[in-house]
């Protein structure tokens, strides 16, 4: 069976390049699922705006009243009416954006995240895990605008601009054009500052996004940050991320700025020739004193008009770059099942567990073979063992028996049958893997421990936690096993047996481990052995170590060379045999009988 090869990625840190109308649809796919609740934001907003556009002309009525001596009750009123609509129109509005902003926010965060779990293990381990943090946090605040004051501003701004051009016209042509000609020159101005301003908002988030994956992973290794006298290098380092973030933000807000400058200054030339031109009229009697009042106020208007469509530009700008960012979260190759279900049939109980038979895997196209040719027979119940030097391709085997991987050429079949007619979870199900980092899953010790288990009991806890020694160590923690733990309160070697013992709750058929034994003192490390024995005799263990003396008395040893199986036997069978064998017993300095009975290595 052959797979693809996985392929190289662009610069994690940097907003994809993307046509605009590609952003459009982006933004939009994520107002669209509230377009019901985004449509009534809208149509509140313009009934706000059609209070305000009918204002001047309900004042030019009282003014003209005021000449005629007529009765003032009726326009008095409708004002008020107006005044108290557009005041609470205005609140709900603000109530039902601010809640659907909060809901479009959960939405995405919740569909990043679940995309994030589910994406192949190749496809993040080379982007920065702050990075993928920032995107989740940072770009989906921007989308909250962007989606929907900015939609709602931008709509009623229109209208109301529309609207108050319409009414200007009504009252005075002349005046108008006088207004059109201001407003064309301002909006053009604005528009061509536009792509300007995206581009350094967009500049700005990826240093955002980068500062985030160096800060993510300093703190991570901060023991050895501070242990190198490194903290002054790191501190500049990811300042200088978060100084270019500035550099590309102030200039994000100078053109901003230059944009309001240019919009409230048009606003205000307008006005200014709107009063002169029409002052002018008016001692003509081409116009009345109270036209150039009502057309004074939709000037004065507009100004709010013109600042909403310049705030919605700008959010857009800005949601258009992090829907581009959030779009290549998305992007990312999912995990999928080669088959909708798992086989059916019984297995065979003398069947074996796994076999892999002529594996070839490369890690990018044009790399050598990390795994090549490579055949491995693991019986259903004792303990396997793969030794071999440091980039032999021990740990590719493992990520190949649990799928993170997929063979370049080869099959692996599990109980018979090939690994792509099983599905993930039923495969996993089956399997408990322990890494070699060990890490700890955010949470309490009882958490970490059910991992795998969620239904496991707690004889079953405690009875892993005493094969691995750390029965003791959970009964001294202040809340025992509800222990809220960090990397910081435990040792490595005690994170080390908490993984084991994970491993050990969810009682699997096939246990692997890597390196489970290399943080582990020499009682700890015999202990564990004994429980290795143990789940051996149950089901399949597999062991790495470099650490010989924990795979010694393993069933069959397999010894891996630059990918390929060197050779397979028992430790005493190898040390006969085999050279490179010899020499990983001999550089760990353990005392071995060799087949004569001389011992090879004296510590």
């Amino acid at each position: 069976m052959t797979y693809a090869l996985p392929t190289t990625t662009p610069d994690p840190g940097a907003t994809p390049d993307m046509p605009m109308r590609g952003k459009m649809a982006l933004l939009w796919s994520y107002a669209k699922p509230h377009r019901v609740m985004l449509l009534l934001g809208v149509v509140l907003g313009l009934l706000g705006t059609a209070a305000e556009l009918v204002t001047p002309l309900v004042t030019k009525e009282v003014l003209d009243g005021l000449a005629v001596d007529a009765s003032l009750r009726g326009p008095i009123t409708v004002l008020a009416v107006l005044l108290v609509a557009g005041t609470v129109i205005g609140l709900i509005q603000a109530i039902m954006l601010g809640t659907l902003a909060e809901r479009i926010i959960l939405a995405t965060r919740t569909g990043m995240i679940r995309h994030l779990l589910g994406v192949r293990v190749p496809e993040l381990s080379h982007r920065p895990s702050g990075e993928m943090v920032a995107r989740v946090t940072s770009d989906t605040l921007l989308i909250r605008e962007a989606t929907t004051s900015s939609i709602v501003n931008g709509v009623n701004g229109f209208v109301g601009l529309i609207g108050a051009l319409v009414l200007m016209g009504v009252l005075d042509l002349p005046l108008l054009m006088t207004m059109i000609v201001v407003i064309v020159i301002v909006g053009a101005a604005a528009v061509f500052l536009m792509p300007g301003l995206s581009k350094a908002q967009q500049d700005a988030q990826a240093e955002v996004g980068s500062m985030g994956g160096r800060l993510e992973g300093v703190l991570r290794a901060l023991r050895t940050v501070k242990a190198s006298r490194a903290e002054a290098r790191e501190a500049q380092r990811i300042s200088d991320f978060a100084r270019r973030s500035t550099q590309k933000g102030i200039r994000a807000v100078k053109i901003e700025a230059v944009a309001w400058t240019i919009t409230g200054g048009g606003a205000n030339l307008a006005i200014m020739l709107v009063l002169g031109f029409g002052a002018w009229r008016v001692s003509t009697g081409a116009l009345e004193v109270t036209a150039l009042i009502a057309f004074l106020l939709y000037a004065f208007q507009l100004v709010m008009p013109v600042m909403l469509l310049t705030m919605s530009m700008t959010a857009i700008q800005s949601g258009l770059a992090a829907a581009a960012r959030i779009a290549e979260i998305h992007a990312i190759p999912l995990e999928a099942d080669d088959v909708a279900s798992p086989p059916s049939e019984t297995r065979p109980a003398d069947s074996n567990a796994l076999v892999l038979h002529e594996i070839r895997f490369r890690y990018t196209p044009d790399a050598r073979p990390a795994l090549d040719d490579v055949s491995i027979t693991i019986p259903r119940r004792g303990h396997t063992a793969i030794v071999g030097p440091s980039g032999a391709g021990k740990t590719t085997v493992f990520s190949l028996l649990l799928k993170f991987l997929r063979p370049e050429h080869g099959e692996i079949h599990l109980d018979g049958r090939p690994l792509s007619q099983w599905t993930l979870d039923d495969l996993r199900s089956r399997i408990a893997y322990v890494e070699q980092d060990t890490p700890l899953v955010p949470g309490t010790l009882y958490e970490n421990l059910t991992y795998a288990a969620p239904d496991a009991d707690d004889a079953d806890i405690w009875r892993a936690l005493e094969v691995v020694r750390m029965d003791e160590r959970a009964r001294a923690l202040p809340d025992g096993l509800n222990t809220d733990i960090t990397a910081s309160t435990l040792s490595g070697g005690e994170r080390q047996r908490i993984a084991l013992a994970r491993a050990l709750v969810a009682d699997p058929e096939i246990l692997l481990l890597d390196e489970v034994t290399a943080q582990l003192d020499g009682l700890t490390e015999a202990a564990v052995a004994q429980g290795i024995r143990r789940q051996a005799g149950r089901g399949a263990v597999v062991t790495i170590a470099h650490r010989l003396s924990t795979v010694m008395d393993a069933d069959q040893i397999i010894v891996l060379d630059a990918g390929r199986v060197r050779a397979t036997g028992t430790h005493d069978a190898l040390l006969e045999t085999d050279e490179l064998y010899r020499e990983l017993v001999a550089a760990l300095r353990i005392a071995t009988a060799g087949p004569t009975g001389q011992s090879l290595v004296k510590s």
